[in-house]
């Protein structure tokens, strides 16, 4: 504890949990803010709230009760102590009453007369007109809860492309496999490969109109700090716009020829592998009735029902006019740096919610996006997160309910629902999320390194990436790791099992 000028007099702030009174030497807290919204970390210990963003900055809030063994706060009114030495950490109490400046012979240490009660570590207690303050050893505390964080409190991970994900060499693509990204226009599914698609956002609830434009361009929106033209595809594929929209719209950020282009689109439909050996140029005679200049460029027959989705030209889409007049004018209503900043995108995840919560799988891992299939046979004798298996395409996937693999209440059957299909290179499976958002690309440089706190943590969360503008935060999730040890070895044998009973 740090002591004043004259060495005799310190500061503190005192602060309540429960109807405990706690103090803090003053020049160990940085601030005091109402807590947070926080995004919940998954098989974290109970006293991790979550990962809070703190102005652009994320930091990990951590419930005062729960490192003292207390119940739970029900009222929702509660405060955060940010903590301004050692790794950064917020601190959840019930409320913080007053500064106070003590005599330091005011301050008892003998630990056997500071009443030290259940989950308490203490340097120190002293009386005040609130009652009497022990000032608690938190270092300890947290330190005794969040083992990771003993270890290496001052320790930052590279979160580059290579290391950060580890992915990228686990997961290479089959050669004779393309992934495209399927969205619905007028009650069709069309088409675009994945590598043209920037990411797919949900549609705002208003544009920003601009004149002397296409009447198919249907106005601005920020995105990130970037101004994007919006065009309807709806128009652009020669079906009518409608004047109304139903909230359940996505766009499609798209670079083509150079600019960046924001598609509408009806729905977002999955994201799935097109074998190459299915997909067909179009026609030769549709295409001299197009003049050669269609807008599609080859059509995917699926398998099991030959189901056809039109696979577009991003290139065709828009006449060279159109395009120049588009990147003219996007320009002109940027300023500054980001007049003339180019986009660097070189990492793209999948975004899905359990619950109000959002995580990333890199899209590198992702086979496909698709309904919960209704029926899921059950295997006897397994985990309750694994929910059975089903018949993809001709081969067996176990399917694994994430939110009970992340210990949440089981959540009933609804359309929004989503199978996310997850290939590493020992497993691959079929994970029940919530709901599928939209796809993210980001540069590495805007992804913060997630707070070292439990070992667990640090291996199935690999960074976090912070939208304060969006009020979002997006836990990455390394796909190695959403399964624990014991559970990679059971879908190893049930792996082994399945192959045994096919040959």
């Amino acid at each position: 504890m740090s002591s004043e000028a004259d060495g005799a007099r310190q500061r503190f702030v005192i602060f309540r949990v429960e109807r405990r009174l706690y103090a803090f030497p003053a020049d160990t807290v940085a601030e005091v803010l109402r807590a947070p919204a926080a995004a919940r970390v998954p098989q974290a210990p109970k006293a991790l709230v979550g990962i809070a963003n703190l102005r652009g900055g994320v930091l990990p809030l951590v419930s005062a009760r729960a490192l003292l063994g207390l119940p739970g706060n029900t009222s929702g009114d509660s405060l955060a102590i940010v903590l301004a030495k050692g790794a950064p950490v917020a601190l959840e109490v019930d409320g913080v009453e007053t500064l106070v400046t003590v005599g330091s012979d005011a301050i008892k240490t003998d630990q056997n007369s500071l009443g030290v009660e259940g989950g308490e570590k203490l340097l120190g207690a002293f009386s005040t007109s609130f009652g009497v303050a022990k000032i608690l050893d938190i270092q300890a505390l947290l330190n005794e809860t969040f083992a990771q964080r003993a270890k290496a409190q001052s320790q930052s991970r590279d979160i580059g492309r290579s290391s950060a994900l580890g992915v990228q060499a686990e997961t290479q693509r089959n050669a004779d496999t393309d992934i495209i990204v399927t969205f619905e226009i007028a009650g069709q599914e069309y088409a675009l490969p994945i590598d043209d698609v920037r990411e797919i956002v949900p549609a705002p609830k208003t544009l920003t109109a601009t004149a002397h434009t296409e009447a198919l361009v249907l106005g601005m929106m920020v995105l990130r700090d970037e101004l994007l033209p919006v065009m309807s595809l709806r128009g652009l594929l020669g079906f009518a716009v409608p004047s109304e929209t139903d909230g359940r719209e996505k766009v499609v950020v798209a670079r083509i020829g150079g600019t960046m282009i924001g598609l509408m689109a009806d729905r977002a439909r999955s994201v799935r592998p097109a074998q190459r050996s299915r997909i067909e140029p179009i026609p030769p005679v549709l295409a001299a009735r197009t003049r050669g200049e269609s807008k599609i460029a080859a059509v995917y027959r699926t398998e099991a029902g030959g189901k056809l989705i039109s696979i577009l030209e991003p290139k065709q889409l828009f006449r060279e006019d159109v395009m120049q007049r588009l990147a003219t004018q996007r320009q002109t209503h940027m300023h500054g740096e980001a007049n003339t900043k180019a986009v660097v995108s070189d990492l793209a995840f999948l975004v899905f919610r359990l619950g109000k919560d959002e995580f990333g799988l890199p899209i590198d891992v992702v086979d496909e996006v698709a309904r919960v299939p209704e029926k899921i046979a059950r295997v006897p004798k397994t985990p309750k997160f694994l929910e059975g298996v089903i018949n993809l395409r001709g081969a067996v996937l176990p399917v694994v309910d994430q939110r009970r693999r992340f210990d949440m209440p089981k959540l009933e059957h609804s359309d929004a629902q989503r199978l996310i299909v997850v290939k590493t290179d020992r497993h691959r499976a079929g994970l029940i999320v919530d709901s599928v958002s939209d796809i993210l690309r980001t540069n590495a440089d805007a992804i913060g390194a997630t707070p070292e706190l439990t070992e667990d943590t640090a291996r199935l969360v690999h960074g976090v990436l912070n939208l304060e503008d969006k009020g979002r935060i997006i836990l990455l999730l390394d796909p190695a790791e959403l399964l624990t040890r014991a559970e990679q070895g059971l879908l190893d044998s049930f792996a082994r099992e399945t192959e045994k009973a096919a040959s």
